[in-house]
């Protein structure tokens, strides 16, 4: 995943945040060739600020 509109330095000092985030920028604005940790995805599901069919389109593959 590339960001550039982002310091991920100041993110990265708080390790919670950090993972929201990159979750975040992954499921909204796209991989880049990375994966998403199904684990983390589950565990911080509910925190996870998401485009709504977005959202949708997850959780329909993780309820598979």
């Amino acid at each position: 995943m590339y960001n550039w509109s982002t310091d991920e330095t100041a993110i990265k000092k708080d390790p919670k945040k950090y993972a929201i985030w990159k979750l975040e920028q992954m499921a909204n604005f796209g991989l880049n060739g990375e994966r998403i940790n199904e684990k983390e995805l589950r565990e911080r599901w509910d925190e996870l600020s998401l485009d709504p069919w977005r959202r949708k389109f997850l959780h329909l593959l993780l309820s598979t």
